[in-house]
């Protein structure tokens, strides 16, 4: 037990975007006592996959490669992940209204950051990007699912090949959203908020627990494949 809040780790959760591991997410919070919980969401993306209702009015602009990257998701969570993509922040932002916790919404605004990307991208990158994700349209669920598995296996190794491909997309929509992200959760905790359930793509759980720590953070992970684990077999990130 802690004698404060802010003396308790922050719980990093993974999650795979487009495998829905929702109730095993759940049992995991329930098992918590917390103070709130954080999502890897900005506003608008928080709008789209909670605001159901309103699925025929959603804006569809921004690059190319992330409408198309939003196709292979939707496809993928369709015929592997067993549920929508984005399950289990759904149901992470459901279990906070259910336990009247406050919810925070700690992503940068999905927008600017596609824009920072796609200037900051050099043009190989950006050939690159967008042939993977028409490639990305087509690839067999048997593969991905082969990928995914291999991601579970190694995931620094597996993370260090994309950063090997693709620097830019590495730095801009990992690393500098990690540290935006720690900076508004040690925010969050030093105005008492310490028991924080956040639950963010797996790949950000490294980085992020180590900006965390560079603010004195301290935290505990529970990696996306620790929740799998705990459904038994079955489907596999992205």
């Amino acid at each position: 037990m802690y004698a404060r809040t802010t003396e308790a780790p922050i719980l990093l959760v993974g999650a795979a975007h487009v495998v829905d591991l929702a109730d095993p997410l759940r049992r995991l919070l329930g098992d918590r006592t917390l103070d709130g919980v954080a999502v890897e969401l900005d506003p608008e993306r928080a709008d789209a996959l909670l605001g159901a209702e309103k699925e025929g009015r959603r804006r569809s602009g921004g690059p190319l490669f992330a409408r198309l990257w939003s196709l292979i998701q939707r496809r993928l969570g369709a015929e592997i992940g067993g549920g929508l993509p984005g399950a289990e922040m759904k149901a992470a932002a459901l279990y906070a209204r259910e336990r009247n916790l406050p919810l925070f919404l700690i992503d940068d605004p999905i927008r600017m950051t596609l824009v920072h990307l796609v200037r900051s991208m050099p043009l190989k990158e950006r050939v690159t990007l967008l042939l993977g994700a028409f490639v990305g349209l087509f690839v067999p669920a048997r593969v991905v699912r082969r990928e995914m598995d291999r991601y579970v296996e190694a995931p620094e190794e597996y993370s260090a090949e994309i950063r090997r491909a693709s620097p830019t997309l590495a730095r801009v929509l990992i690393d500098d959203r990690n540290e935006h992200m720690a900076e508004r959760l040690a925010v969050l905790r030093a105005r008492g908020y310490g028991r924080i359930a956040v639950v963010v793509g797996d790949a950000h759980l490294p980085g992020l627990k180590v900006a965390l720590g560079r603010r004195g953070v301290p935290v505990e992970t529970v990696s996306f494949g620790e929740l799998r684990r705990a459904t038994g077999p079955g489907p596999t990130p992205s």
